[in-house]
């Protein structure tokens, strides 16, 4: 399961661009990690809401998929986030978690935090719902 996360991933040059990487896998459980470039952030020097998303929508798919049979790839179908704080730090880190997995939905959530060495704050949230789709 996780080299099928892993090789998934690998393909998707938005992540690339970002700079962002799979630091863990587990059963319905994804973590990934993205510094927050100069390229990423707002006008105020802290990471652009786009970035907050982008890797929380990730890890929640992939959170998903880990929950998927090797035929069956997932999509967003919908997702919300709370912005909670401003992504001041060096890093992100989004925890994507599956909350329910069906047949045909499976609803998702992550967290995102902002790092700066060992100190983390919660910035975001997400919740939504991902559809099983046939290979």
């Amino acid at each position: 399961m996780e080299n099928r996360i892993r090789d998934s991933f690998a393909r998707q040059s938005m992540m690339q661009t970002l700079g962002a990487e799979i630091t863990q896998v587990s059963d319905g459980e994804v973590i990934i990690t993205a510094p927050i470039l100069p390229g990423s952030r707002q006008q105020h020097g802290v990471a652009h809401a786009a970035l907050t998303f982008a890797i929380g929508d990730t890890a929640a798919g992939y959170a998903a998929l880990t929950k998927m049979p090797d035929d069956q790839e997932v999509m967003t179908a919908e997702i919300k986030i709370n912005l909670l704080s401003p992504a001041m730090g060096d890093q992100l880190r989004a925890t994507g978690k599956v909350i329910k997995s069906g047949r045909r939905l499976v609803v998702v959530s992550a967290e995102v935090h902002a790092i700066t060495g060992n100190t983390e704050k919660l910035v975001a949230i997400l919740q939504g719902t991902m559809v099983p789709i046939a290979l």
